[in-house]
């Protein structure tokens, strides 16, 4: 916002005693110290409207123009506000349940965590991509995934120690220069926060809607409202929140615990004007499964909680058609 200086409103009120003093809303104001606050208040307005606009043009005009990504008909983002939420188990899984619901649709995964990736150890692929024709790289497939992550281009335990411009310079890579083939949906595995990477993404490439994962706690829940806004300020629809971890239930007696707390994503949903998509439970075997590259959509299909990522996925296509129609 524009200083309102002490010599500016000296200027003002001088002008204001020289003549009779009308704002640019036409209204007259009467005579005596009101009417300068109020003159300097309706200037102050006018001044934010117009510095806000100009803002608006600049940053339009420097917007990169978005470009599809080639043979890939809609783009699902996952993402939350905060690390450690199970995002990346939820995006696996969710892709996976994307496939398995309809298996005419054929289904990508990209990991565009850089920093951190972790889509190499949940689909239990190693290797370095391989070059097609046209020197654009080859996803790794497993469980019928092409999947494709900058795990797949460096070692395990090689930390990737990049500065904002290289890791910007890797992530316009993974989007461009990977032959997908023809996907119908393509999952991005979204790092946490709220920074360039998903500015980036969300500028270059058109996405079709985000899914925010959240747990039930209060302080995660925080993280995942600020996800949420970020992608209504860049215009990417937000198709809904999933509640993981939502309930503990002891595998003796059977008792549920609800640990991290109930129904925070549920209210949070509500609040933002967005669909719950659904609950996934804490437990054992998705931790299991996961941490030995055997998602449990595909190595337990009839658990209750395969049925729960199968769930979201339903919920998410439902969503997709409704913002598409």
């Amino acid at each position: 916002m524009a200083q309102f200086t002490y010599s500016r409103l000296n200027h003002l009120l001088r002008l204001s005693v020289n003549k009779p003093s009308l704002l640019r809303t036409g209204v007259e104001l009467t005579d005596g110290p009101a009417c300068y606050v109020q003159f300097v208040r309706r200037q102050r307005s006018v001044d934010s409207k117009t510095l806000q606009e100009r803002q608006r043009q600049q940053m339009a005009k420097g917007l990169p123009k978005q470009k599809p990504i080639t043979g890939v008909k809609q783009i699902i983002v996952v993402a939350s506000g905060k690390g450690g939420v199970g995002k990346s188990t939820t995006a696996v899984n969710l892709a996976l349940g994307l496939s398995v619901n309809d298996p005419s649709k054929s289904v990508g995964l990209l990991d565009a965590d850089i920093y951190g990736p972790s889509i190499p150890k949940l689909m239990n692929l190693k290797g370095n991509p391989e070059l097609s024709d046209d020197n654009r790289m080859l996803p790794l497939i497993n469980y019928g995934i092409p999947c494709m992550s900058m795990g797949f281009l460096v070692e395990d335990a090689a930390p990737i120690v990049w500065r904002g411009l290289m890791v910007m310079s890797a992530i316009e890579k993974l989007l461009r220069q990977v032959d997908w083939g023809r996907l119908d949906y393509l999952v991005v595995d979204m790092p946490p926060g709220t920074g360039d990477v998903q500015l980036s993404i969300t500028q270059n490439i058109p996405v079709s809607g985000a899914v925010i994962v959240s747990t039930p706690q209060d302080i995660a829940l925080l993280d995942a409202r600020r996800g949420a806004e970020m992608f209504k300020k860049v215009n990417v629809p937000v198709l809904g929140l999933v509640q993981n971890m939502s309930v503990f239930q002891c595998p003796n007696c059977h008792h549920q615990t609800h640990i991290f707390g109930s129904d925070g994503a549920r209210q949070l949903a509500q609040t933002l004007g967005v669909p719950f998509l659904g609950d996934v439970p804490l437990h054992l075997n998705i931790r299991e499964t996961s941490d030995k590259g055997k998602p449990v959509v595909i190595s337990s299909p009839d658990s209750p909680e395969a049925e729960a990522y199968r769930k979201v996925a339903s919920a998410v296509v439902q969503r997709l058609e409704v913002i598409n129609s």
